[in-house]
């Protein structure tokens, strides 16, 4: 396995982090917060990102306006049973979701998430980080390598391992932030 897959695997491993901690809400409206929302669309689970376009007119509301306006009610009950927890208004043309204020409670429910998230991404990048060594010491098993670029190898890993690990701790520090900042 070379340095630069093992290093574009971390990036991803971070880069899915980031994904997941754009759905957590912070009190805004912010249009990823629907990102992992799928509609029963002519039988087949669709984003809803692709049914229709997704905006804030203010901090607090984000307005849902399909592409097909049949789908109005399917974009409403995918969004009631989501995990989003927030409830739809249909108004015939429109769906309107108001974001109310977060609560304290909420907000630390919401920093446990993210927790999580990044969390799940640090082992992403440390099972990256293994795969990457076990391959290291099958080549120098095998003869491909020298003892001496093996542990070089290994070392090199270990670097990019902290330096991802690293982006992730400052994207939850940064996430927590917003989460708390009211």
């Amino acid at each position: 396995m070379k340095l630069a897959d093992v290093e574009s695997h971390m990036q991803k491993a971070v880069e899915a982090t980031q994904r997941s901690f754009n759905t957590i809400r912070t009190g805004r409206a912010n249009a990823s917060l629907l990102d992992r929302v799928t509609v029963e669309y002519y039988g087949a689970e669709t984003p809803l990102k692709s049914m229709a376009t997704i905006s804030t007119p203010d901090a607090t509301t984000l307005l849902i306006q399909p592409f097909d306006r049949k789908s109005l009610n399917l974009i409403e009950k995918a969004i009631s049973i989501s995990d989003v927890g927030l409830t739809p208004n249909n108004d015939g043309s429109v769906i309107r979701l108001n974001i109310p204020p977060l609560t304290s409670e909420r907000r630390k429910e919401f920093v446990k998430m993210a927790h999580k998230y990044a969390e799940e991404g640090k082992v992403a990048i440390r099972n990256v980080r293994r795969d990457a060594v076990d391959s290291v010491r099958k080549q120098e098993k095998s003869g491909e390598l020298a003892e001496d670029e093996a542990r070089d190898t290994q070392d090199k890993i270990q670097k990019l391992t902290d330096k991802y690990i690293a982006k992730l701790e400052k994207l939850l520090a940064d996430k927590e932030k917003d989460i708390t900042t009211v």
